[in-house]
């Protein structure tokens, strides 16, 4: 196989890749924000129902998350989904998946702020929703950041996961032509594209940290 052919039919595969990896993080983000404030709220039957779900995604491994999700609605619901349900169904599990973890760094960093911090802002006049959005929540995405692209840059990795649900990413294509041409070179190949990949991530983090450095 002529290694032009070879990249072009990893860069197929690479392109899966970005796609769960963006998608993942453009909807895990939010709603693991979301989360975390079920996992602090007042209200014990919210606090329960959220830390029972944090407890379940990250108590399990994400590759039977990705089965459950697939094959759940036909054996709970008798639904008969069209094959292209299989990508919708790894979005959906990355993004549950993530969004536990994401929702315990949340927590960590907002319960780390200073409680003096809230009665200033309530002696100046801001409500509870200012105080966050404007003082809080600023600080506290300065403080999640190492954390958050820890688990960032091991969703580039777990991407490879999706070869359970049969979608082609880079390392199920890598794997394809390695056993096809008897070669480990596409696999040698699809590890620089993950390296390269976590690198320009692991450079955009560290570009935004440093970025808010005048939150400290």
């Amino acid at each position: 196989m002529e290694f032009s052919f070879m990249l072009m039919q990893l860069g197929k595969g690479f392109l899966a890749t970005v796609q769960v990896f963006a998608l993942t993080l453009i909807f895990s983000l939010p709603l693991g924000l979301l989360i975390s404030f079920g996992r602090m709220s007042k209200i014990f039957p919210v606090r329960l129902i959220t830390k029972f779900y944090i407890s379940v995604m990250r108590g399990t491994p994400l590759m039977l998350q990705l089965i459950v999700v697939y094959f759940a609605p036909f054996y709970v619901f008798g639904l008969q989904l069209p094959r292209s349900y299989r990508f919708t169904a790894v979005i959906v599990a990355f993004v549950l998946n993530y969004a536990a973890y994401f929702a315990e760094i949340y927590r960590s960093g907002i319960e780390s702020m200073p409680v003096g911090q809230y009665e200033a802002a309530k002696v100046l006049g801001y409500n509870k929703g200012q105080t966050f959005f404007k003082i809080i929540l600023p600080q506290v995405i300065k403080r999640v950041l190492p954390p958050v692209t820890n688990e960032t840059i091991t969703l580039v990795k777990d991407t490879s996961l999706a070869f359970v649900l049969s979608v082609v990413e880079m390392f199920t294509a890598a794997k394809q032509i390695a056993a096809s041409e008897t070669t480990i070179m596409p696999l040698m190949v699809a590890g620089l594209f993950y390296y390269i990949f976590n690198l320009v991530v692991a450079l955009g983090m560290e570009q935004l940290e440093k970025k808010l450095n005048y939150y400290r």
